[in-house]
């Protein structure tokens, strides 16, 4: 028998089936810290993101640029009506060939939607894997100093109160362990009320934790009889965060002598402050990060921009010189000095090369990693303060024997003083004095900005100049008396002072990182001088008065 003719033509080939791919993806509690590194990957390589709204801030940092967030969109367009749910937007995306990250608080693991999407994924042959997070009835307890075993071992449980049985209950009540539970504000004494009727003895200690993990984290202790009027008393009780999840730990590991010597978390020195920052976001990465690691929250608000030069031609001379061997020097004394010449350099075709042959200084740490992000490693930066003044401390002398060339190319703003340029011509120099950007008072910050600033919703600002404190107050008014005002040196605080302000913190040296430091350790003295005393830690903005309200 003949085998049968096919009808195929060889030469075709088949499109391939598109197969999307979906990555259930823990997100933690709350701090992004929390986000493993294979999280981190996942969201890098995400077409379409999908995150449960505590958590969207959190992990949208680490997306892809141009990563689709389809539930903006969706809420966006919903009118009223309902917009489509998560799994929806995570099958619909997943379907059309997406690789799609579906982020969730917690643990996905944990997470009864979905574990139910995970199913659905399988049942349609999506490929999909399963990243870890740190479950908030683990991470909570660790971040608000208790632990949940100690050297002897013992058990824990762990009850989600919304859907714990009267046998889980009873269960839970039975043990001596240690219990985890899993509930609201409103509803926490309700779950006490059901460990103490199975059989927990009334007076067990009890921590209750609010926005676990986060700069907001707040802990109280209690007892399992005391519960509601601890809450109460601390007026967490009615309050919008009611219906905000909690984690309540029940046994001797949560006792309050214990937690004492183990919150590490809340007692930082700046923890839960917000400070404000006169920088641009770009200016104060490295800033804010220290202050976190402070615990404090920093709210970036830029008072200046940056401008090209009204005449750039003399900067135009200049990076030309740089190329036919005009200069043996080049000083950066700004991150905005160097965009401004890497910018020039990308205008005219050129790029880190034509440093050849050509020596590198930095005024400090941020400049230099401008540079070295630009391609150039810098030859010099100061050995002590970073500053203008530091600089000219390492700053060699100019000698005709080993420089063939006696010029230094000094690109800097408008504004900017004269002292290194005299400092440079006392060391034997000549300098060409190159205006490379202007800088002008930045637009005003929002309105719900600016009514902080002024009502003292900020517990501290940080002044790193003296033209940061004449705009701020400019574009935003002067900062309310209960704001912590830091300033980076003597001129600054002068500055400060010159329009109403008290200075509360000076940095020992002119250094962003010292004037964190001082002002870290002024909140800790604060901390320690309230604990000494038996007072509450209340951080400067609570401390402001609070309006009367008119009578009818």
């Amino acid at each position: 028998m003949s085998p049968t003719p096919s009808t195929t033509d060889p030469n075709e080939t088949k499109a391939p089936r598109t197969a999307g791919h979906v990555t259930f993806l823990g997100a933690g509690p709350g701090d992004p810290g929390l986000l493993t590194l294979r999280a981190v990957e996942a969201l890098a390589a995400a077409d379409v993101l999908v995150a449960d709204h505590d958590v969207l801030d959190v992990v949208r940092a680490h997306a892809r640029a141009g990563a689709a967030v389809p539930q903006e969109a969706a809420e966006a367009t919903a009118e009223g009506s309902t917009p489509p749910s998560a799994s929806h937007l995570v099958m619909r995306a997943a379907r059309s060939g997406k690789r799609v990250v579906h982020a969730i608080a917690g643990d996905p693991g944990l997470d009864g939607g979905a574990v139910q999407e995970m199913q659905e994924c399988a049942g349609e042959g999506i490929a999909f894997e399963v990243v870890p997070g740190v479950a908030a009835a683990v991470g909570v307890p660790a971040y608000a100093g208790v632990p949940l075993r100690d050297a002897d071992g013992g058990t824990v449980r762990f009850v989600d109160a919304r859907t714990a049985s009267a046998a889980c209950w009873g269960e839970v009540g039975a043990s001596d362990g240690t219990a985890v539970v899993s509930t609201t504000l409103e509803d926490v004494a309700a779950a006490a009320r059901e460990l103490v009727s199975a059989g927990r003895k009334p007076d067990t200690p009890m921590t209750v934790t609010v926005a676990g993990t986060t700069t907001r984290q707040r802990t109280w202790n209690a007892t399992l009889s005391t519960v509601a009027q601890v809450l109460k008393a601390a007026k967490a009780l009615p309050s919008p965060d009611a219906g905000q999840p909690v984690i309540a730990v029940v046994g001797e590991q949560s006792a309050p002598a214990r937690r004492e010597s183990l919150s590490w978390f809340e007692s930082k020195p700046l923890f839960g402050w917000q400070v404000l920052v006169p920088r641009t976001k770009e200016q104060a990465a490295s800033l804010s990060e220290q202050l976190r690691s402070y615990g404090a929250v920093p709210h970036e608000v830029p008072t200046i921009a940056v401008e090209p030069p009204r005449t750039p031609q003399q900067m135009e001379r200049a990076v030309k010189g740089l190329v036919t061997g005009r200069y043996e020097w080049i000083a950066f004394t700004s991150v905005n000095a160097v965009k401004a010449v890497r910018e020039k350099f990308e205008e005219y075709g050129l790029d880190a090369r034509a440093f050849a042959g050509i020596k590198v200084a930095a005024v400090g740490e941020q400049t230099a990693a401008a540079l070295v992000e630009f391609g150039v490693k810098p030859d010099l930066t100061p050995s002590g303060e970073q500053s203008s003044h530091g600089l000219l401390e390492d700053w060699p002398p100019y000698d005709p024997v080993f420089d063939p060339i006696d010029r230094v190319f000094l690109p800097r703003a408008d504004i900017a003083t004269e002292a290194l340029v005299a400092g440079l011509k006392e060391l034997g120099w000549e300098v060409d004095d190159v205006t490379a950007y202007r800088t002008v008072r930045a637009s005003p910050p929002p309105a719900p900005t600016r009514e902080a600033i002024k009502g003292g919703g900020f517990d501290a600002v940080l002044f790193t100049s003296s033209s940061t404190v004449r705009n701020l107050v400019g574009i935003a008014g002067k900062p309310h008396n209960v704001t912590v005002i830091a300033c980076i040196g003597p001129a600054t605080a002068k500055t400060a002072e010159e329009h109403g302000l008290r200075v509360d913190v000076m940095a020992p040296e002119p250094s962003v990182a010292k004037l964190a430091e001082a002002l870290a350790a002024f909140g800790g003295e604060r901390r320690d001088a309230a604990v000494e005393a038996g007072e509450a830690v209340l951080r400067p903005s609570e401390r402001r008065p609070r309006r009367k309200s008119r009578s009818v």
